[in-house]
């Protein structure tokens, strides 16, 4: 054995046992504690370890009660009262999950905005973009299959009209929904499907939150300022200081989670869901789960069914090609004067379109969503491709060390020309 391949040696003579055979010790020490983060990190890249814990959380919740859940359609509601009054802890258990959903979503939809602003989809990081939309895409399916699950009213009916989109598909439409129902309407064969799915989905977003974690320690971390690492001055190790911020986000994040767990358990929960599926009656209004309501907005907004479900499904899968859409050369929007703008505004208009995706599909509302559709293609497909052109950012910082002791903002660093 060569110099350079021989394993680390520790004080512990188990440790050495184990790294000779298989060097993982050493692996982490490389990946997660002397691993170099970009000194000017700020709390958003806290995002990405409270995303995997509360992934995590939600798999462990998942599997105990899964235990306790029958899939049928006579059972499904019942099992899950017996969950919530009859089982040690069934109730904490559940609202754990239930609104840990939710968090999940709000954690991820921070850290995907987090890497739009900042411009963390560009090269060479494209395929660590890709992965995290996939992701994004997996906890959608989950999420809405778990919906499902309760067998209450908004869980039979949201199934309902989600499920009849895919009806509108040409030529293969009323096949395909056919084939994802298990029968032609939904009842036990859905049911039963979309519970071993939504519990074997989680472990395969777990699977691919391996690999984007993989990519992105294979280029590095991008940073607020978007400047590549240059030397040492630069970074810091990841143990102890990004572990200290991210064990701060996360007791904050724990103390946020629990208040709501433990006080506001049905804050974010649906009243006609506590009604048991009822097929000969149909709520008076028909909602998805808030963090899918942007695009249920966009689906509304079109009057012809099939052209509303290709810009539902499109609104999401443009979102895999903005690393080629957005053409200019600067990163971070802190160096963006116009698309910074533009971005907080999409930003916003995102955020409307979910919030009149949860309201009736009428009047002003409709309008509203209307606006927000087209803002949100013409923002993806017009402004992000030809901003660059008339764009004139200041230059770059020459790193990342002169904006840690400047200041991160571009005012803050002086004599700053403009790039032609």
């Amino acid at each position: 054995m060569s110099e350079s391949s021989k394993p680390k040696q520790y004080k512990n003579s188990f440790l050495n046992w184990i790294e000779f055979r298989l060097p993982i010790i050493s692996y982490f020490e490389k990946e997660y504690v002397d691993y170099p983060m970009p000194k000017n990190c700020n709390y958003f890249w806290s995002f990405g370890a409270l995303a995997t814990i509360t992934l995590i959380v939600m798999i462990v919740s998942g599997i105990f009660l899964a235990m306790n859940y029958t899939p049928h359609t006579d059972l499904a509601f019942d099992s899950v009262e017996r969950i919530m009054r009859d089982v040690n802890y069934g109730w904490l258990l559940r609202y754990i999950h239930s609104n840990g959903a939710a968090f999940f979503f709000i954690v991820v939809y921070i850290h995907i905005l987090r890497g739009m602003y900042y411009g963390s989809y560009k090269y060479p990081r494209e395929l660590n973009w890709i992965l995290g939309v996939f992701i994004y895409l997996l906890m959608m399916a989950t999420s809405f299959m778990g919906y499902v699950l309760p067998w209450g009213q908004m869980s039979y009916w949201g199934a309902t009209v989600i499920t009849n989109l895919f009806s509108a598909i040409p030529l293969i439409g009323e096949g395909l929904k056919t084939w994802i129902l298990g029968d032609y309407t939904v009842g036990n064969a859905t049911l039963n499907r979309f519970f071993a799915l939504h519990y074997v989905l989680p472990f395969v977003i777990l699977g691919v939150v391996g690999l984007h974690v993989a990519a992105v320690h294979v280029h590095g971390s991008n940073n607020p300022d978007g400047i590549d690492i240059k030397s040492k001055n630069d970074t810091v190790n990841f143990f102890p200081y990004m572990i200290i911020k991210d064990t701060l986000a996360v007791c904050v994040f724990g103390f946020v989670i629990s208040a709501v767990v433990f006080f506001g358990p049905n804050l974010m929960a649906e009243v006609d869901n506590y009604i048991p599926a009822n097929p000969m009656v149909t709520p008076s209004h028909i909602v998805a789960n808030w963090y899918l309501a942007p695009f249920y907005a966009i689906l509304r907004a079109v009057p012809d069914k099939l052209g509303g479900v290709v810009l539902m499904f499109a609104a999401i899968f443009i979102l895999f090609f903005l690393p080629w859409l957005d053409r200019s050369k600067i990163r971070s929007c802190n160096y963006r004067p116009i698309y910074k703008w533009l971005m907080m505004l999409f930003f916003v208009n995102f955020f409307v379109l979910g919030y009149v995706g949860m309201l009736p599909a009428e009047g002003i509302y409709l309008t509203i969503a209307r606006i927000g559709l087209i803002y949100y293609f013409v923002f993806l497909l017009i402004v992000t491709p030809l901003i660059s052109k008339i764009e004139k950012p200041p230059q770059l910082p020459s790193s990342i060390n002169e904006v840690f002791q400047k200041g991160s903002s571009v005012e803050s660093i002086p004599d700053r020309k403009l790039v032609k």
